[in-house]
């Protein structure tokens, strides 16, 4: 068989295979063989039904297509094999296939060409060069007097108040109802679904929807005062998502919160510390590491942005699709665990509409994950077989609950060290500015805000 191949964008190979008039004879004669076994001819036995009467009643363009396929088949993986060429799968047909059995004759030699996804290959740039600015993420103590705070309202004691108005800090409780709003802006229908008694609101900024908060400070003891309130287009209940609503609340019960000290004792009773001071000491080196985890993944992300312009991958479709395939399945085991009816969203339309917004997901992490194993494979980085080992001890007991297969974990895992390993190596040899939070977005702000000012000129 005489094959030919040329390279194609977006890692494929075309072939240009010749079939011989001898091989073609010899299909046709095995494939009508076949279907005179198979044929089901009133008047005749299966295997008995003369040739004649065979392509009459099937037609010949029926065989001559059935011939086609068969040899088309067998000739691309034969010739994937004479060639020793990696096979990925999804094979093309470039060449007309109506006109293929239209020019079809048994015994005379046969040319067509197909397409095959190949491997991916990455070119890599000038990556040792590299320079990258990133935003740096400063320690800031106000987090642990934030946390302490925190665990201080969940521990806090709630005393009633009768005296004042309410105020914030304190907690809420009332009875309520829902309305609609009428064309002329006032109290419209009353909204079945928003109606109850003994609501809680903490009177705390960023509390429930944005208004309601505001609204409640200042009422008193069995007031009943009226809060517009506008609801977003995301809220969980359809009947008020997006709309303007009237929120009818009483006031029953207020309460103040009496926080408890911060001493020993409260180190005590929400961590495993026996003092206020070690308690602290262990939240400044908490959020310490964070901020500087946050700047290292800053870096390491632009590290992944610049290499990407540098360097080129050329991916196929077959490995697109399949990496398309594990983000949706991701998605969608993350969705159920949310409690999320997935059989309500995923559907014969939306399928194809979520492998579209997927894509540019899947085509990013695959020239991730490509480039920093071929830049681990041209500076010899390897996963050393203890640091693996120490790595599915970490995660073993966190998949306890799960069916695990330990070659494939293992497998996962080595990649995630070794891209690791990699983006630290990068990192040490490239020039990398660091610069302030939000600095970038600023930049980025107004070069926008610049270049549509010179579009408007």
């Amino acid at each position: 068989m005489k094959v030919t191949h040329q390279k194609l964008p977006d890692s494929q190979i075309a072939l240009e295979i010749e079939i011989s008039g001898e091989v073609s004879q010899n299909t046709y004669e095995k494939v009508v063989k076949d279907l005179s076994r198979s044929a089901n001819i009133p008047g005749f036995r299966r295997g008995k039904v003369p040739r004649n009467i065979l392509l009459q009643r099937l037609g010949k363009e029926r065989v001559k297509a059935a011939v086609l396929e068969e040899m088309i088949e067998t000739g691309i993986k034969d010739a994937i094999k004479q060639e020793a060429i990696e096979f990925l799968g999804n094979y093309r047909l470039r060449s007309d296939f109506d006109q293929l059995v239209e020019n079809f004759k048994p015994g005379e030699v046969i040319i067509f060409s197909a397409s095959i996804d190949v491997p991916p290959t990455v070119k890599l740039g000038d990556y040792q060069s590299l320079s990258v600015t990133a935003e740096t993420i400063a320690y800031d103590p106000q987090q642990v007097e934030d946390w302490l705070q925190k665990q201080q309202e969940k521990q806090a004691t709630l005393i009633p108040v009768e005296d004042r108005p309410a105020a914030m800090g304190d907690v809420a409780i009332g009875d309520y109802q829902g309305y609609y709003v009428s064309e002329t802006g006032e109290i419209g229908a009353m909204i079945p679904e928003v109606q109850g008694a003994d609501l809680r609101v903490d009177l705390e900024p960023g509390r429930f929807i944005e208004g309601m908060v505001e609204g409640i400070v200042g009422m008193s003891l069995e007031e009943t005062k009226e809060i517009p309130l506008k609801f977003p287009e995301d809220y969980p209940l359809e009947a008020i998502a997006g709309e303007q609503v009237i929120f009818r609340l009483t006031l029953r019960e207020l309460k103040g919160k009496e926080l408890p000290a911060l001493d020993d004792d409260f180190a005590e009773e929400v961590s495993q510390f026996e003092t206020i001071a070690e308690l602290r000491e262990s939240l400044e080196k908490q959020f310490q590491e964070e901020a500087q985890k946050a700047t290292k993944n800053n870096i390491q992300a632009q590290i992944i942005e610049e290499l990407r312009k540098i360097c080129s991958v050329d991916l196929p479709e077959t490995i697109i699709n399949q990496e398309i395939n594990e983000i949706l399945t991701q998605m969608l085991l993350e969705w159920q665990q949310m409690g999320i009816e997935v059989q309500k969203l995923v559907n014969a339309d939306t399928i194809p509409e979520m492998r579209k917004s997927s894509r540019p997901e899947a085509i990013a992490k695959l020239q991730q994950n490509l480039i920093l194993k071929e830049i681990a494979a041209a500076e010899s980085l390897t996963v050393t077989e203890a640091d693996l080992k120490a790595k599915i001890q970490e995660v073993l007991p966190k998949l306890s609950q799960e069916s695990v297969d330990l070659d494939k974990l293992r497998e996962i895992l080595e990649q995630e060290l070794l891209q690791q390993k990699t983006l630290d190596w990068l990192q040490e040899q490239i020039q990398v500015e660091l610069v302030p939070e939000g600095s970038l977005d600023k930049a980025e702000a107004e070069t926008t805000a610049g270049s549509q000012t010179g579009e408007e000129e």
